[in-house]
């Protein structure tokens, strides 16, 4: 804990962290309002999906363009505009009034959302270069304190703000001072993506192929826990009030947030192979306690979850940053681009499986995926040293 408090200390590593917690504090905002979306709207879970899947196109829509747009801007002036439009674009689906403009509404939102992941993760592996420090799980451990704060908080501020919309704009107007603040610290880093000069083949990023697929999994359960676990504790566990329902995102961002802060320490001593199965292990039998669909032994499984599913992809990211045959930058903006698909992706075939069945099958599928995950890391051992 001395390593993370020194870095959290100085302006230089919490500035990024920061960014890394801004955008899952509005996600686990939006979290606790999406019961609220739904029954306002009228909507059933396959349009959710389709919703979601109106944030997923903005998201695709940019990733071929973060490339260039890192490179036009730079490295910390793009991560420093995409997470002030991140943020404050958030205050749009609250108020919408019709389907179209909450499809419309996410779409935007996606659009910046993947080109300030692929930035800010490109920035911290560009600063762990530049100082010589490993943080990079540590800054996804701000990610998951931001989803910690941002359930946690709201689902207290919900009980005195009867108004969503006044939710969103404290919690906008709070987040976007902070990141003011300490934007200076990194907004002049320009150190750009290079684009290959050749045309784009799969081809050519056949060593990465592996850790994008498992990036798909990994990014797949936390965005479909992140955007249903609060309708599978209403729906299925039927919890005894609506302010419960946002429990089991808060759970598991806690104890996410804390697998993160440890994950550094403990990867250095078993290695990259080790941690990955064994928090595929754990998430499993966190998925199993889950599907019991009973409050106590439910909420114990989203905290395993989010204990297992903690340091893979910051894992990933890590080993992605080593390739031999690209670049970092390069090399990270592909692999964490493919495995953002996953995030975006998961919650629509979540609504799609829930709509001709219900979400206890839906949360089954997620099972399922770890468990192809722990078969492939015996491939990713192969490939990669640990």
């Amino acid at each position: 804990m001395n390593n993370l408090f020194s870095i959290v200390r100085k302006p230089t590593y919490f500035a990024p962290l920061f960014v890394f917690a801004s955008i899952n504090i509005l996600m686990g905002t939006w979290v606790l309002y999406i019961p609220f979306i739904k029954e306002k709207l009228g909507l059933d879970d396959g349009q959710i999906g389709v919703a979601l899947f109106s944030f997923a196109a903005g998201a695709l829509v940019s990733i071929p363009f973060a490339p260039k747009i890192i490179n036009y801007f730079g490295t910390g002036k793009t991560t420093a505009l995409g997470i002030l439009f991140f943020t404050t674009l958030f205050i749009l689906p609250i108020t919408a009034t019709t389907y179209f403009q909450l499809c419309l509404f996410l779409h935007l939102i996606g659009i910046f959302s993947s080109v300030t992941n692929i930035a800010m993760n490109a920035l911290v592996a560009e600063i762990e270069k530049r100082n010589e420090i490993n943080f990079m799980t540590t800054a996804h451990g701000f990610f998951s304190l931001g989803g910690v704060i941002g359930a946690g908080l709201g689902t207290l501020l919900i009980n005195f703000i009867d108004i969503p919309l006044y939710h969103f704009l404290i919690i906008v107007i709070a987040v976007n001072t902070v990141n003011l603040l300490f934007v200076k610290q990194y907004f002049t880093i320009k150190t750009h993506i290079k684009e290959e000069k050749t045309k784009f083949s799969i081809s050519k990023y056949k060593s990465l192929l592996l850790l994008a697929f498992l990036g798909i999994i990994i990014s797949g359960n936390e965005g479909a826990i992140e955007n249903w676990s609060s309708l599978f504790l209403k729906e299925r566990v039927n919890v005894a009030s609506d302010n419960l329902t946002g429990l089991g995102f808060l759970f598991f961002s806690f104890f996410m947030m804390f697998g993160r802060f440890f994950g550094d320490q403990i990867s250095a001593k078993i290695g990259s192979f080790k941690i990955i199965f064994f928090g595929f292990f754990i998430a499993i039998g966190g998925h199993l306690l889950v599907l019991t669909q009973y409050f106590p032994t439910s909420i114990i499984g989203f905290s395993l979850l989010g204990i297992g599913l903690s340091v893979i992809f910051p894992e990933i990211i890590r080993l992605a940053s080593k390739s031999k045959t690209h670049s970092p930058p390069v090399a990270i903006s592909f692999v964490s681009g493919i495995g953002f698909l996953g995030f975006l992706g998961a919650p629509i075939l979540m609504g799609y499986i829930s709509k001709i069945s219900n979400l206890s099958y839906s949360f089954g599928t997620l099972t399922f995926a770890c468990i192809i995950g722990t078969l492939l890391i015996l491939k990713l051992k192969n490939t990669y040293n640990s």
